[in-house]
């Protein structure tokens, strides 16, 4: 297969890319700038922009002659203060959050629909779209939309192709230290004890693209190590 892994030069989106390299399948990532040690094809692109889009999607169909699963894991956001943060700043995250992610589906399928055996698209959301997202209002909206828009598109767009979300928690891309002051502490609320692992994305990833996942199509697999204890539940030790 051919795979787009987008944001897949660092972080969970490597560990997507690496992953579906090591099982044999032809990968190219895009992103701004390409990643230390990066040895995959890359494509330099802000997706925000939408030519650059439709100048990925084409360099891919170019080189490889088709498009088999695209994997929409490019974005993220800085935190800020809701009540304060800039128009110019919400509709920067929502671009590259939600219009960036739809605007490659549609290139995408675009592709895949004319292929013998259709494609696979996989969006990357956030446990941020499936409850409130304080300080990161904007990205936790762009996610919710980005749900939305899988099951709308896997309804549109069956039976050729088939889209899915694939949803992560809490995952230690190797920074964690960096983003919370007690690891260790956060990381016992998890249920299963522990964050999540940029191999953990991509094992639900590979199943979803592959033919075992055939009959699945608009659903969000959550990939979140059971959740989160209530903080009125929650254990001492």
């Amino acid at each position: 297969m051919t795979v787009l892994v987008t944001g897949g030069t660092r972080g969970i989106g490597r560990g997507i890319a690496e992953a579906f390299a090591a099982a044999g399948h032809e990968v190219v990532v895009c992103a701004r700038s390409a990643g230390e040690g990066q040895d995959l094809p890359f494509i330099a692109a802000d997706l925000r922009d939408v030519t650059a889009v439709d100048r990925v999607v084409s360099e891919v169909v170019d080189r490889y002659g088709g498009l088999d699963v695209l994997i929409n894991n490019a974005g993220g956001s800085p935190p800020a203060e809701t009540a304060t943060v800039s128009p110019r700043f919400s509709e920067a995250i929502i671009r590259l959050n939600l219009i960036a992610p739809l605007n490659l589906c549609q290139r995408a399928n675009a592709q895949m629909q004319g292929q013998p055996k259709g494609g696979v698209i996989l969006n990357i959301c956030s446990v941020s779209g499936l409850r409130g997202s304080p300080t990161t209002a904007a990205y936790g909206a762009a996610k919710a939309g980005l749900l939305n828009l899988t099951r709308t598109l896997a309804i549109e767009w069956a039976p050729r192709v088939r889209v899915n979300a694939v949803t992560p928690g809490l995952v230690d891309t190797g920074e964690a230290a960096s983003h919370y002051p007690d690891p260790a502490a956060i990381a016992a609320t998890v249920p299963l004890g522990r964050f999540g692992a940029p191999s953990d994305v991509a094992s639900a990833c590979l199943f979803l693209a592959s033919t075992e996942a055939s009959y699945i199509s608009g659903a969000n697999l959550v990939v979140d190590g059971g959740g989160e204890w209530p903080g009125f539940l929650r254990p001492s030790g």
